[in-house]
C-alpha cells in the first residue's frame, strides 16, 4: 500500500510539474508579443524625441541596420536612418560607454546630417541613484547639453567635464558618470563624420536579432 501510494503521490507531482511548465511556456509565448510592441514603442518615443518629426517621413524603427565599430562598444549596434523625402536628414546609434561608476551604459545619440547632435538619450545604466542617474532625462537635464555641437577632431578638448577642462558640467560628488558619457558621445560623433555615408547606405537587417 505504502508502495502504491508513492507512486501515486509521484505521478500526481510529475503532472503538476509538466502542467506547471507548459503554462509557464504558453505565458512567456503569450505575453512575448506585447511586451515586444511596447518595448518598440517606448524606443519610437526616445526616436521621435531625437529626430523630430519635422526631419524624417520614414520609419525610424524600420529603417535599421547593424554596425560593428569598437568606437560604439563591444558587439553589434543598432542605427536607425531618417530621411525626408528620400533624402537623408538624420542618424541614430546605439553607444556603450564601458567606464561608468556602476558598469556600461548604454545611449542612444542622434546626429544630423551636416555632424551637429541632434540629441543623447540613456537606455540602461546602473549607476547610483541620486548621483549618477541624472544622465536620465526624467532626472535631469544634463543630457541635452550636447544638443547642437559637434567634434572637431580628435583633439578637440572642448570634449570633457568642466575639471578635466572640457566644457560640460560633472554632477556634484559624480565625475566618472558624466565623464564616461560624454567621452562615449565624442567618439561616437567622430566615428559618425568618418561613416555617414556607408551607414546611410547599408541595408536593414536588423529583424528578428535581439536587443
Amino acid at each position: 500500500m505504502i508502495g502504491k501510494s508513492m507512486r501515486h503521490n509521484g505521478m500526481v507531482l510529475a503532472l503538476f510539474a509538466i502542467v506547471a511548465t507548459l503554462l509557464i511556456v504558453a505565458t512567456a509565448q503569450f505575453t512575448e508579443e506585447p511586451i515586444k510592441r511596447q518595448q518598440e514603442q517606448e524606443l519610437l518615443q526616445v526616436l521621435n524625441q531625437l529626430i523630430p518629426p519635422e526631419l524624417h517621413d520614414n520609419d525610424l524603427y524600420q529603417s535599421c541596420s547593424l554596425v560593428d565599430h569598437a568606437e560604439l562598444g563591444p558587439g553589434s549596434h543598432r542605427i536607425y536612418r531618417a530621411s525626408l523625402n528620400q533624402q537623408a536628414t538624420a542618424l541614430a546609434v546605439e553607444v556603450t560607454a564601458p567606464n561608468g561608476y556602476s558598469g556600461a551604459i548604454e545611449l542612444l545619440v542622434a546626429f544630423t546630417v551636416a555632424g551637429e547632435v541632434s540629441g543623447v538619450r540613456t537606455l540602461r545604466h546602473q549607476e547610483t541613484p541620486g548621483l549618477g542617474d541624472k544622465i536620465e532625462i526624467r532626472k535631469d537635464d544634463w543630457i541635452t547639453s550636447f544638443n547642437g555641437l559637434t567634434v572637431q577632431g580628435a583633439d578637440d578638448n572642448r570634449w570633457a567635464v568642466t575639471r578635466d577642462g572640457g566644457m560640460f558640467d560633472q554632477f556634484t560628488g559624480a565625475t566618472i558618470t558624466p565623464r564616461a558619457v560624454v567621452q562615449a558621445v565624442k567618439r561616437a560623433n567622430l566615428l559618425f563624420q568618418q561613416q555617414q555615408q556607408q551607414w546611410f547606405a547599408a541595408p536593414n537587417n536588423c529583424a528578428g536579432v535581439s536587443s
